[in-house]
């Protein structure tokens, strides 16, 4: 039945002229900063911020912290259900880093940034409209299960090897639900390790997807991130790898989430993020937080209209009876 499942790989360049594909969910991050009057200084000031806070962290053999530029392309991933028209199942971020100094050009880390569809439809139709009028909030049966086969499926699929030689990384914020604490651990890249004191609904998600997580706040930033990995996140990527990737996604959330990633004080032994906290910077780039929440759900409705619903029977067979 896997054999049916195949997918087309799409590449764009996330630079200053960037604009969105028809396929790309318009809640994207990257594709949020690429709307309005402002998109072209919006993608501009980003990338600024993307390469400076990267040579800030690489700073060996980079006297003047402008060895580094890093780039981005945006890997549109299209299901094909056998004959039928591909749906656009995931969309990730690969960097590359540009050594100036030594005129090279290095594959970085592919995930970053995760958008779904399918994601979208649990969290924002599924899940909603399974704790409506209820008392306490419960998660339905099976959930995350079919997106998580999905991920795992491609991740595991020819032509995701044809074209990453190690396997993805995704950086999220911190759960603003969740109390984190210092374990003692520290990185030379990754910097500072935390624990949450619980197991969120994100990490239930992504464990489904095949994922781990580790927290860690990297040298002056001023809250964790949530790294979810395959493989060893230590082991599997050089520094300039994991810099990329800190880089780009402290920068995506400096814009997002301001109150947590640009807070003026940074976090303590322990560490609850807290989305109604002023004590925080604004950068200069514009994002509509409200309305990328009601796209979210738009977006939900969309994939149960033209994914869920037609292929129903055919994806409960195959997720149920998926194995690697």
């Amino acid at each position: 039945m896997s054999k049916a499942f195949t997918y087309t790989l799409k590449r764009s360049c996330f630079d200053e002229n960037y604009n969105p594909s028809e396929n790309t969910r318009t809640t994207t991050n990257f594709a949020n900063l690429a709307r309005g009057e402002k998109r072209q200084e919006n993608l501009r000031n980003t990338l600024v911020m993307i390469n400076n806070r990267f040579n800030a962290l690489a700073c060996w053999d980079n006297p003047t912290a402008d060895r580094y530029a890093v780039e981005l392309e945006i890997i549109s991933v299209d299901l094909n259900i056998g004959a039928e028209k591909p749906f656009p199942a995931i969309e990730v971020l690969q960097t590359y880093i540009v050594d100036k100094k030594n005129n090279q050009r290095i594959p970085g880390i592919v995930g970053n940034n995760f958008s779904s569809y399918v994601r979208d439809y649990d969290f924002s139709v599924l899940l909603l409209e399974h704790n409506k009028n209820q008392q306490h909030f419960s998660v339905p049966e099976k959930f995350g299960k079919l997106h998580g086969n999905i991920f795992r499926h491609f991740i595991n699929s020819p032509e995701y090897k044809e074209n990453f030689r190690k396997g993805p990384v995704i950086c999220l914020s911190v759960s603003s639900k969740d109390t984190y604490r210092r374990t003692g651990n520290q990185h030379p890249v990754l910097g500072i390790e935390y624990a949450p004191d619980g197991e969120s609904l994100t990490e239930l998600y992504f464990a489904k997807m095949g994922l781990k997580v580790r927290y860690f706040m990297p040298e002056n930033s001023v809250a964790p991130f949530a790294f979810f990995f395959t493989g060893d996140l230590l082991s599997n990527y050089t520094d300039l790898e994991l810099i990329g990737t800190i880089s780009t996604m402290e920068t995506f959330q400096k814009i997002y989430r301001p109150e947590i990633y640009n807070a003026n004080s940074a976090a303590g032994l322990f560490y609850r993020p807290d989305l109604n906290q002023q004590d925080h910077s604004l950068t200069k780039i514009v994002y509509d937080r409200e309305e990328r929440s009601r796209l979210a759900i738009e977006q939900g409705r969309f994939t149960e209209e033209y994914f869920i619903k037609p292929y129903k029977h055919i994806l409960e067979q195959w997720s149920d009876n998926y194995t690697l």
